[in-house]
This record gives structure tokens, C-alpha cells and sequence, in this order.
């Protein structure tokens, strides 16, 4: 291929989005409290759902311009590669067989996850290893399903797999009896629990069985638009660093006196062009869903439904795992 048809291929998405005037973004079928569900009069809320909304925001100036396509785990991929979607914000663990195989690409993690049980605590158990002999709920064709089997051999353990398609149907049968165990991702079982009816009857165990990067994912031939969803969510990550919010940023962006900030938010240099992007896109980005901390207190923090300690997913400077790249 040519330098011309590579730059070219580079801008394909990007491209497509602008001529389109929407983006079109792969989430899950709407059940997952906290990351993305949506309501009887076709609202749709959560962290994957503010991503969405926020490179919307950066890319086209309002967070409305966003087509959300509900995708079952089994066919999320197969729309990405197709190019039915611009990019999946649906929880998807980053693997290396994904990573290697598939010609897709992650470009960061917004949520640092790992495997758990959720049980009826009327069953009594109190860790993992007490579930020799169970039957286990589990969504088919993850890494869920290979993570519980390593679990299960390594502590030398038996149970018995209840596969089905989608979380849905894993939280059907788990009410119904069908299965004494649901496993998938502790923040995924934290919000499904808060979703049942008969919530305080269920808990998620202590263990964490495995680690589970989740970010949104791209196709691979299109590193323009990788780097455009990777600084959307690393904007999130600067805004909350600095102490920039939803309700402060057009201040900052009219006042700091920080150079970073001053970068970050389009006062001074040409950023956004370098991405094909308006020079204030982060503001925007920042004035449509706020900084990350904001985010995730909204969707999965201690004032939510979902009401998860933020741990791993805390700034680098509280002892997290949230580390942006300097706006420079």
C-alpha cells in the first residue's frame, strides 16, 4: 500500500462519522445498571453510554449525535470487523488472543474488572472454593466461560456449567434455581444484583478469580481513530487530575492559568487539529459527561445503584490504575 492510501485508510472513520453527522456505537442490549441500560421511553444511560456520548462530543460538538446498537456478546465483534459499528463500548475483556487474532484493538481501559460469583445468600456460602459440586451460570463463547474453567481445575474443584447467550438469561435462570452461582464480572454482577427485584436476597462473593481490562474497542486500520477514542477517554482522566468538571470547565477553559490545561481545553496550540478535531473538543467532551471521577460516582460509585468502591480504577495519585499521557 502507498503512504497516500495508508493516510487515506487512516481517516476512513473519522471521515465516515462527519459525512454521517452520527456515531454509531456498539453497546450491550440495554440490562447492564451502571454501563449501559436503557428505559421504557428509550433513554440510555452508563459509563459505556457517556463514552459514547463523549466522542461524540469530541468529534461532532454535541453528545446527542450518537446512534447506540444494542449487540449480544456473540455478535458485538462480528459488527465491529464488519464496520456495522465504529466501535464497541460494551463490556469486552482486552485478551491477547482478541488482540492478536481478531484485528481489533483496544485502545485503552476504562474500568479494571475481574471474574466473581453472585449467590443467593440463603445458599451460605461465603468464598468460591465452598462451590465444589455447584452449578454455575456462565455467558458461552467468553472469557468468562475459560476463566471459571481454569478456576475450577487449578483449585482441583468440580461444578456444572448452565451456558447461556447473554446476561439476561445467566440472571433468569440464577432466579429461577437453575443454577447455584452466576460468574462474570464483579462490577457486571454489582449491577445486575442492584437490578433484581429481590436484591438484598443475593451477594457477590469476596473472590476475584481473574483480571478483566474492559475498555471500548476499534478495528485495527484506522490509527487516527484509535488515537481519537484514546485521548476522548484520556481527557476524562487529565479533567479530573486538574480538578476540571462539568459545571467548571468553560471557566478553566476562559481562566487557567495552567499551561497543560490551557492545552487540554484549546485555549493555546493546535491539539485538536492534530486528531482532525476542533481545538476545543476535550471542553466538550468535558461540558457533555464531566470528568471521569464524575462518571463513574454517577454510574457504579457509592451514590449509585450499582454502589462500587472505585479501588483499581481510582487516579494514579490515589493509588489507582488511572494514568493519562501529559497534553503536550
Amino acid at each position: 500500500m502507498s503512504t497516500a492510501s495508508a493516510s487515506a485508510a487512516e481517516d476512513d472513520t473519522l471521515k465516515a462519522i462527519k459525512q454521517r453527522g452520527e456515531v454509531t456505537c456498539g453497546v450491550s442490549t440495554g440490562a447492564t445498571v451502571g454501563m449501559s441500560t436503557l428505559d421504557d421511553k428509550g433513554n440510555w444511560a452508563g459509563l459505556e453510554v457517556d463514552f459514547c456520548r463523549a466522542l461524540a462530543a469530541a468529534i461532532l460538538g454535541s453528545p446527542e449525535k450518537v446512534k447506540f446498537v444494542p449487540l449480544e456478546f456473540k455478535n458485538a465483534f462480528a459488527a465491529l470487523t464488519s464496520s456495522s459499528v465504529d466501535l464497541l463500548a460494551r463490556s469486552a475483556t482486552w485478551t491477547y488472543s482478541r488482540d492478536s487474532e481478531m484485528k481489533l484493538e483496544w485502545p485503552v481501559v476504562y474500568i479494571y474488572d475481574g471474574q466473581g460469583f453472585l449467590v443467593r445468600k440463603a445458599l451460605g456460602v461465603k468464598s468460591a472454593k465452598e462451590l465444589d459440586g455447584a452449578s454455575i451460570c456462565v455467558s458461552g463463547g467468553t472469557t468468562t466461560e475459560l476463566n471459571l474453567a481454569d478456576y475450577f481445575r487449578t483449585n482441583n474443584l468440580k461444578y456444572t456449567p448452565i451456558v447461556a447467550n447473554s446476561r439476561e438469561q445467566n440472571l433468569a435462570n440464577l432466579e429461577a434455581g437453575r443454577c447455584d452461582a452466576y460468574s462474570n464480572e464483579r462490577g457486571g454482577l454489582a449491577a445486575n444484583r442492584a437490578a433484581l427485584p429481590k436484591a438484598d436476597e443475593y451477594v457477590v462473593l469476596p473472590d476475584v478469580i481473574s483480571k478483566e481490562p474492559l475498555g471500548p474497542v476499534v478495528r485495527q486500520d484506522d490509527p487516527k481513530f484509535r488515537d481519537i477514542v484514546a485521548w476522548t477517554f484520556y481527557a476524562w482522566v487529565l479533567a479530573e487530575e486538574f480538578g476540571i468538571t462539568k459545571a467548571n470547565v468553560a471557566d478553566e477553559a476562559a481562566n487557567s492559568k495552567n499551561p497543560e490545561v490551557q492545552r487540554l481545553l484549546g485555549k493555546t496550540g493546535d491539539f485538536g487539529a492534530k486528531l482532525g478535531l476542533a481545538n476545543d473538543w476535550a471542553a466538550r467532551v468535558i461540558a457533555a459527561t464531566g470528568n471521569y471521577g464524575e462518571i463513574y460516582e454517577r454510574n457504579l460509585g457509592t451514590g449509585s445503584k450499582v454502589n462500587l468502591t472505585r479501588g483499581q480504577n481510582e487516579l494514579w495519585s490515589k493509588g489507582g490504575l488511572l494514568y493519562a499521557p501529559p497534553m503536550r
